[in-house]
């Protein structure tokens, strides 16, 4: 079975040839899956045309024969029509339609285009991923999604500086719907040939430079625990952020000073130590860095900072804190957040 086609090989074919006559979308990224099904139907079907030439429904409203009914008319005066499928994993797996569906795709219509579109965390079907083309659409890694950041800045009418996007990155971090929200916030504030730069990001969303969620967690693993607990409150008071969400990014970060700590420890000298950092992430791609090159910066640095056994241990409080934050009847997330930075401080350690 042929590898499925990322976000940008699909996207840039698609500007380039006639739309294919089934695509199959899956990953955990609707957003970018959503940018690819407009483009679909801009490639497939012209707007004044969309009344006639365009159907788009949800799985749970489809059985077999309207599936079929769909796929199989012909377009209205135009050369081809489309059809948008969202949400296929709601049909059950033993569901007649599949039966259809499969039919289908091994011998399509040439007069309509077809997206099969599944929602964030399926895995994909392989016989439609063998018989369509299958875009497989995953997390951008931090250089790309800055250049996401400034394209939808562009559509949206306004240019924007590298530092800006960096601290609106930092501020909002990579969930690209809450990005496109704040982006839409920025054009209505945003002047006619006049950038949008980082002091106007951290008046919009309310978050100044030096008081994200990354730079508290950036505190904590270079262990300035003053810097962390000044920090909190204000980062707790940001809209969107909890101290659930704000410790899974510090359990992230102390898996990757883990590792360098551990590379440390086996005898690779420090001059290359920010590199195999660099490697590794770029091979494990984890979700919501907004830096690689930061984040092994970050964690080739702080390792030095603990030993083995401390950041061992810092990752248990951290779950414990994690667990506790979770309870249903504990609401005072800055207490609890609080007394583990108390825990991890090394001058308390030292005292004792």
């Amino acid at each position: 079975m042929a590898a499925p086609l990322s976000f940008d090989s699909a996207y840039r074919t698609l500007k380039r040839d006639t739309p294919a006559p089934v695509y199959y979308l899956t990953g955990d990224e609707d957003m970018l899956k959503q940018e690819l099904v407009d483009l679909v139907v801009s490639q497939t079907v012209d707007p004044a045309g969309r009344d006639f030439n365009l159907d788009i429904r949800s799985a749970a409203d489809l059985n077999g024969e309207g599936f079929h009914t769909l796929v199989e008319t012909p377009p209205m005066l135009a050369e081809r029509r489309a059809v948008v499928i969202h949400n296929i994993g709601q049909w059950r797996r033993n569901a007649k339609v599949w039966q259809v569906v499969y039919r289908y795709v091994e011998n399509p219509s040439p007069t309509t285009v077809l997206v099969l579109v599944t929602a964030s965390g399926e895995k994909p079907d392989k016989r439609l991923a063998q018989a369509t083309t299958h875009i497989a659409v995953q997390p951008l890694n931090p250089d790309r999604l800055r250049r996401w950041i400034g394209v939808r800045s562009e559509r949206a009418g306004f240019g924007m500086t590298d530092g800006a996007a960096q601290h609106l990155l930092k501020a909002v971090g990579s969930d690209l719907s809450a990005l496109a929200m704040e982006i839409e916030k920025l054009a209505a504030i945003a002047q006619p040939g006049i950038p949008v730069d980082a002091d106007d990001v951290a008046q919009l969303v309310g978050i100044r430079r030096g008081e994200t969620p990354q730079d508290w967690v950036d505190a904590v693993l270079l262990r300035d625990i003053l810097r962390a607990a000044e920090m909190l409150e204000p980062v707790l008071a940001t809209a969107g952020v909890t101290g659930v969400r704000i410790l899974m990014a510090l359990g992230s970060g102390l898996v990757g000073v883990r590792l360098a700590r551990a590379l440390i420890d086996e005898g690779l000298p420090l001059q290359k130590l920010e590199r195999e950092i660099f490697n590794a992430i770029r091979i494990c791609r984890p979700a919501g860095l907004t830096s690689w090159k930061d984040a092994a910066r970050l964690w080739a640095s702080a390792a030095r900072q603990w030993s083995s056994g401390e950041i061992e241990e810092a990752l248990r409080l951290a779950y414990q804190c994690d667990r506790s934050l979770k309870s249903t009847t504990l609401s005072d997330a800055r207490g609890t957040i609080l007394d583990l930075l108390l825990s991890l401080s090394p001058i308390v350690k030292a005292a004792a």
